[in-house]
């Protein structure tokens, strides 16, 4: 196979990185459809990057860096803009980025005081981006064409709350697990 297939993954997620800015300005300008649009090929290209890494042992340390760089930053940046908004509850984004914030600075002082970090998202930390993607497209979704129902983004609004804290949690003892292991 060729050589440059292995960086496919690679440029998946580098163009999800470039789809961030035009996703924010279609959402800042009440594009609704093209919003979903973008967000959902987004969406979509973050799933088949990680396929692809996985399925052909197409993983690299770039890439280990790229996709939660991307996922992180598509999501967040989407998460200020309803929130600016009033689509989202200011409090939600707020437990949204902190989350991700103790996660990357987990990490950099993990890899600054203990060594490489080897990233291994946990089954709740997919379950929360998930989440996450599926209240992103349900409150844009319910803006435009007025569905899903008001209580199903209601209650996909919790399960980010939950999962937010939940996964934070979890990324907090894994890796300070690790780090008194290693340490000792």
């Amino acid at each position: 196979m060729r050589r440059w297939l292995h960086q496919l993954p690679n440029l998946i997620s580098s163009l999800r990185i470039l789809l961030v800015a035009p996703i924010a300005l279609c959402l800042t300008d009440h594009r609704l459809v093209a919003t979903l649009c973008l967000f959902g090929v987004a969406a979509f290209s973050d799933a088949a990057d990680g396929f692809l890494a996985r399925r052909f042992g197409w993983q690299t340390e770039l890439g280990g860096a790229l996709d939660p760089i991307a996922d992180k930053l598509m999501l967040a940046t989407v998460f200020v803009v309803l929130a600016v908004q009033r689509h989202v509850p200011v409090w939600l984004s707020v437990a949204v980025i902190a989350r991700d914030v103790v996660v990357v600075l987990g990490a950099i002082s993990y890899r600054t005081w203990i060594g490489p970090v080897t990233a291994s998202p946990s089954v709740i930390s997919k379950l929360n981006t998930l989440c996450q993607i599926m209240l992103i497209l349900a409150v844009i979704s319910e803006l435009q064409f007025a569905w899903p129902p008001a209580w199903a983004v209601l209650a996909l609004g919790a399960m980010v709350l939950a999962l937010a804290v939940l996964s934070g949690i979890d990324y907090v003892l894994v890796y300070g697990r690790r780090a008194a292991v290693n340490a000792a």
